[in-house]
């Protein structure tokens, strides 16, 4: 027997016509995120610093060597950014420029800001043909009946994994990429927390870095306090590419094998891929790898959590999380749902030092 239908409240003309705005906004969001990709491949952050960090569009026309007739064109993309935030718009002798924000400075090409000028790998890859086709297969996905140690939608649509071999094999371009944009994503905002959370590291003598690719975070914490003897630990693949650092040692390995012994193990950004069950097995290691809560044993833990009180944050937090749903088995995760998994990985207990942004920085102890 069919279910009754309830009868539909009937909203105003004026809720009418701000659901239909709304409507068009959320089924066209995607163009703002292929209009900064644009910008990205145009290279229009790195043009506006090269002439000084303001720029009118007939000189950015000239500076990217575009065609005169694309001005009104690239006029319409540049509202478009300037009005999500992607850069700055101002008056100058009666001439509209545009200049860098804080976020389209982390766009421009050759400039390190906090460790790491790759941001725009980030835009790239969230961006790239095999992300949107993954989130074009999600219904598909969610109609089939499977368990949760299933395929992740983007390995039902590729047939790959991400940064893994078949993830190699069948693009090496965009595995590349790809990685580049994991390093962006860990790396930036490490000088943020070794300013606000000295004591985070105070008192260690030594720490091993899970999955620390290139070491551009362990090496910061060495400069930062250099009595720290920091290890990397990643695949052989990742780490067969790094350079040879004194102050950083580097071991190639599995984390779920085994995790160099040290005072502190640190997962940046790293459980977020991983779901509950994997993140258990990841955290008894760990738990192996260090001594006592007495002796100063203690797992530092930078991830996203869930919960913010800004919207806009909160957006963020649950878009990654949606990111993580389409292209990984992982996922993000309010304090609760972390509780959870630090005592099923048998520890004692845990705080949270700090909350930047949408990262949660936390101490779990054995």
């Amino acid at each position: 027997m069919a279910a009754e239908a309830h009868p539909m409240i009937v909203p105003t003309d004026a809720e009418v016509l701000q659901a239909q705005a709304d409507l068009w906004r959320h089924s066209l969001c995607y163009l703002t995120s292929l209009a900064l990709k644009c910008a990205v491949e145009l290279g229009i952050p790195t043009a506006i610093h090269r002439l000084g960090g303001a720029i009118s569009l007939p000189s950015l026309v000239a500076e990217l060597s575009l065609s005169p007739a694309k001005l009104p064109f690239l006029e319409r993309l540049m509202r478009l950014l300037a009005s999500s935030g992607v850069f700055a718009v101002g008056n100058s002798s009666e001439e509209e420029t545009y200049r860098l924000n804080p976020l389209s400075c982390l766009l421009v090409d050759g400039v390190v800001i906090d460790g790491n000028a790759h941001q725009k790998a980030i835009v790239l890859a969230a961006n790239s043909r095999h992300y949107i086709e993954a989130a074009l297969g999600l219904a598909n996905w969610f109609k089939k009946d499977t368990q949760l140690s299933s395929k992740s939608p983007f390995e039902e649509v590729h047939g790959a994994s991400l940064f893994e071999d078949s993830m190699a094999l069948l693009d090496p371009e965009s595995d590349k990429m790809f990685y580049e944009a994991v390093a962006a994503h860990d790396n930036l905002g490490i000088s943020v927390v070794l300013q606000q959370c000295p004591d985070l590291f105070k008192g260690l003598q030594s720490l091993t870095d899970c999955c620390g690719g290139d070491g551009t975070t362990a090496k910061a914490i060495v400069k930062a306090f250099p009595h720290i003897k920091c290890t990397v630990l990643d695949l052989s693949r990742v780490i067969n590419t790094v350079s040879d650092n004194s102050s950083v040692n580097y071991v190639a390995g599995d984390m779920f094998k085994f995790i160099p012994p040290a005072q502190a193990v640190m997962l940046k950004l790293v459980l977020h891929f991983w779901n509950n069950e994997d993140c258990v097995k990841i955290l008894s290691q760990c738990k192996k790898a260090i001594p006592s809560r007495e002796e100063g044993g203690k797992v530092i833990i930078m991830d996203i959590v869930i919960g913010s009180s800004s919207q806009k944050i909160l957006e963020t937090e649950l878009l990654m999380d949606m990111l993580m749903l389409t292209m990984t088995k992982g996922q993000q995760r309010d304090e609760k749902e972390w509780h959870q998994i630090f005592m099923k990985a048998g520890f004692s207990g845990y705080k949270i030092v700090k909350k930047l942004g949408p990262r949660g920085i936390f101490e779990v102890y054995p």
